[in-house]
């Protein structure tokens, strides 16, 4: 089953955007370098990358970010 949606679904209440806008407003530095640390360091696996690429890119479509 989609990760995404077992998260969201074992989270009552928890409205996906809200989630999104408070993520961002915590995070900092850049983000290709946050994720090219986790791939040089093996926390993260090319292919798990390459998913969430693939994952990221079906969101631009969906909220038309291009």
């Amino acid at each position: 089953m989609n990760p995404l949606y077992n998260e969201l679904n074992t989270q009552p209440g928890n409205n996906l955007l809200q989630r999104f806008q408070q993520f961002r407003q915590q995070f900092q530095g850049d983000p290709r370098q946050q994720v090219q640390s986790l791939l040089n360091s093996g926390k993260v696996s090319q292919d798990q990358y390459n998913n969430a690429v693939r994952m990221a890119q079906q969101f631009q479509k969906m909220f038309g970010i291009k």
